[in-house]
């Protein structure tokens, strides 16, 4: 389930502010991760086997970093700066697990702009349960009017 109440659309770069912010949650679902490894042909066994999991560190399954850090990429797509934003970089470190059905809540804050160059850098955050399980900062070329 994803919550679809934040803005959509595009901020540009003319409107950017720093401390500017959005965010969205998402409920990770099993069929999120079946489907995330469909697609990224990522069937490490401690994302679709129980038991095999188990056994692991993590005491059980756990969704693929990747599914995400993909969030991160939803809310800066999406919300902010929005449509017509192109990726340059986007640092992750992982600090704990996300499992199926843990609601994530992810969050982008402007840090820094560059008008000039159109250059914006934000920091990402995806928070479960108040704890941080993933953190970085993304730099993007921002849509313009111009």
């Amino acid at each position: 389930m994803l919550d679809t109440t934040p803005q959509r659309g595009t901020i540009f770069i003319e409107d950017l502010e720093i401390g500017t912010h959005r965010h969205l949650t998402k409920v990770v679902s099993d069929e999120d991760i079946q489907m995330f490894a469909e697609v990224s042909t990522d069937r490490n066994p401690v994302h679709l086997d129980d038991e095999y999991a188990a056994g692991t560190m993590f005491k059980g399954r756990i969704a693929h970093g990747m599914l995400t850090a993909g969030l991160i990429s939803a809310v800066i797509g999406e919300q902010l700066p929005g449509h017509g934003t192109i990726y340059l970089s986007q640092n992750l470190k992982f600090m704990g697990p996300v499992r199926p059905g843990d609601e994530v809540r992810t969050d982008v804050i402007v840090t820094d702009i560059n008008r000039e160059k159109r250059k914006v850098t934000m920091e990402t955050k995806c928070v479960v349960d108040g704890k941080p399980v993933l953190m970085g900062e993304a730099v993007v070329l921002a849509p313009s009017r111009g």
